[in-house]
């Protein structure tokens, strides 16, 4: 593997980290806010593209949101 190769997938895996940390606390806490949304956007898409994991984590956050389990707050 060459060194941008692997650059890629050291900041690729620490955005997965990051936005399972950030979902994890949304989920904990049971809501919600625009200053939530928005940190959780901005980490998803400072790796360039949605992956298939931070695409289930943010299903996860839709999920309780359908269902009533997440309050969004300060909207």
């Amino acid at each position: 593997m060459n060194y941008q190769n692997s650059t890629y997938t050291d900041v690729s895996n620490q955005c997965k980290l990051a936005v399972k940390k950030i979902v994890d606390r949304i989920l904990r806490s049971g809501k919600m806010s625009r200053q939530d949304h928005i940190l959780l956007t901005s980490t998803v898409l400072a790796e360039g593209n949605v992956s298939e994991v931070n695409r289930r984590q943010i299903n996860r956050l839709f999920d309780r949101i359908q269902t009533g389990q997440l309050k969004l707050i300060d909207w």
